[in-house]
C-alpha cells in the first residue's frame, strides 16, 4: 500500500525497512532484516510477508526496478480489466467512475497511502472496525 508514514519501518528494530524519496516502501535490507516480524504484525494491511527460504520481510516495491525508469509495474501491464491501474490520477479519472481513496482509518489511526482504492463515489475513507474482522479458527491435524 506504500503508507505515507509506514508502521511497518517504524517498529523495524534494525531499520531495515526504507522509502525511496518518491514515497515506494521497500522490502527489508537483507544486510539488516533480523526476520522478527514486527512489520508483519504492524502492518493494518497485512501487507509484509516473511520469506524463510531469504530469511527476511518482502512485499511489493510496485516494481522499482521498472518504475524508476519510467515503465509500469508488472502487474498492471498484464491486468485486462485494469482494475490494477499504474498512471496519473487525471488520466485514471478520465476513464473511470468511483471514487479513488488513500485515506484509511484503523481503530484510532488514520493511515494515508499512495495506492488508492476505488471506492462509491460517495465514500471518502475507509474505516475498519476491529471488531467487525472475523477470525476463521484454523483447522488442525492431530498426529499421533
Amino acid at each position: 500500500m506504500h503508507c505515507n508514514h509506514p508502521t511497518c519501518a517504524q517498529v523495524c528494530p534494525a531499520d531495515a525497512i526504507k522509502q525511496t524519496p518518491d514515497g515506494v516502501v521497500q522490502t527489508s535490507l537483507k544486510p539488516r532484516c533480523v526476520g522478527c516480524g514486527n512489520c508483519v504484525m504492524a502492518c493494518p494491511f497485512g501487507v509484509p510477508k516473511y520469506n524463510s527460504g531469504f530469511d527476511q520481510m518482502m512485499k511489493c516495491d510496485m516494481c522499482y526496478d521498472r518504475t524508476s525508469v519510467g515503465k509500469r509495474p508488472m502487474c498492471a501491464t498484464v491486468c485486462p480489466s485494469e482494475a490494477l491501474y499504474f498512471g496519473s490520477l487525471d488520466e485514471w479519472k478520465s476513464r473511470r467512475r468511483g471514487n479513488p481513496v488513500n485515506e484509511f482509518k484503523f481503530g484510532n489511526q488514520t493511515v494515508q497511502t499512495k495506492v488508492y482504492m476505488v471506492m462509491p463515489e460517495e465514500q471518502q475513507r475507509v474505516d475498519v472496525k476491529i471488531s467487525d474482522i472475523k477470525v476463521r479458527p484454523r483447522k488442525e491435524t492431530v498426529i499421533g
